[in-house]
């Protein structure tokens, strides 16, 4: 399993239930990066969606407790509901997609971190650790800067070398 998020100089992820900046580049890659597989979420990133609907051509797989079941995607009540939906997957194929506390509770289990750096600040009401400072992540790869829609974004990998088991 993966997480794949866009980041500020804070390590900001989203501000009232949203993305802080609208960047075709990094739109561009989580696109090409998560269709046509699972993408993973917790009922608040669901929402945020335009419409409450699932993202389309992936498997979506939302922790929801309290949530009714839908056709149009898997609704997951629990954690332990959720690692064994999950295991029915392949795992590289298998990205956490928000919010805060879906990255919180799944970046133990997560072998790496896919983030779009943005060299700004956002405004940020919802954070994502700082990889940077866990001792447990190491930068593997970072693209040269790239310049879009009036922001500097670099595209990085971290790999988690302490990977916690589901």
């Amino acid at each position: 399993m993966k997480a794949i998020l866009h980041a500020d100089k804070e390590w900001g992820i989203g501000k009232k239930n949203g993305l802080m900046f609208s960047i075709p580049a990094d739109m561009r890659f989580f696109r090409e990066t998560t269709t046509g597989n699972v993408v993973v979420m917790g009922s608040n990133t669901l929402k945020s969606f335009p419409g409450g609907k699932p993202l389309k051509n992936r498997t979506n797989i939302v922790l929801y407790p309290d949530g009714e079941d839908r056709d149009d995607c898997k609704i997951v009540r629990s954690l332990d509901e959720l690692f064994a939906e999950i295991k029915k997957y392949d795992a590289d194929k298998v990205y956490v997609i928000g919010g805060a506390m879906m990255y919180k509770t799944l970046l133990p289990y997560c072998t790496e971190v896919l983030v779009t750096k943005v060299d700004a600040v956002g405004g940020a009401d919802a954070y994502f650790e700082n990889l940077d400072e866990n001792p447990d992540f190491m930068l593997v790869d970072v693209s040269a800067d790239v310049e879009t829609n009036g922001y500097t974004v670099n595209f990085c990998i971290y790999k988690n070398n302490n990977v916690k088991e589901y």
